[in-house]
């Protein structure tokens, strides 16, 4: 199969096996859906690499992504309210983060029943870390495109995504 781009990717293999299976099938369609599956796919396993790498699971990383989100401070009700979790199970897991040096908890100055939790640098840097490494495969991925083509990309994707999101 000829296109634009010279080489060929797993999915133009898998576009030509489905090819005379299903003769409706949109090849241009069929490859633009399954690239971005398994970019998808791909980033998350870096995503889940990084947090191997940093010795993270995923509600721990969750936590102090919500946490630096906020300016790196909050009380545990606004976090539980960004995590969308109880506030005993947010508890949970500010006690294993804090075993960890990641963050600490301070009672408020005003408010003797209020807690404030903050990053420590620590917690910045393992979070920072595990975000670099994500960060860092992204940009290399797309470096195959220009700044324009990676701009007109963007643009293309919002289109997608705001008829996508019309349906719910």
């Amino acid at each position: 199969m000829e296109h634009a781009g010279g080489a060929q990717d797993w999915t133009d293999g898998h576009v030509e096996r489905w090819l005379p299976v299903l003769p409706g099938l949109d090849p241009v369609v069929e490859g633009a859906v399954t690239r971005m599956k398994r970019l998808s796919v791909h980033l998350k396993r870096v995503r889940e690499q990084s947090l191997v790498d940093f010795a993270l699971d995923r509600p721990e990383f969750d936590t102090l992504h919500k946490l630096a989100g906020r300016g790196g401070t909050a009380t545990p009700s606004q976090l539980a309210t960004d995590l969308d979790l109880a506030p005993a199970s947010v508890t949970g897991r500010l006690d294993a983060l804090e075993r960890r040096g990641f963050v600490r908890r301070t009672p408020s100055t005003t408010d003797r029943r209020r807690v404030h939790v903050e990053l420590t640098e620590s917690g910045r840097a393992t979070w920072t870390g595990a975000m670099d490494m994500l960060g860092d495969e992204e940009s290399r991925v797309l470096s195959a495109l220009s700044p324009t083509e990676r701009e007109l990309l963007n643009d293309m994707l919002r289109r997608i995504m705001v008829v996508a999101e019309a349906r719910g």
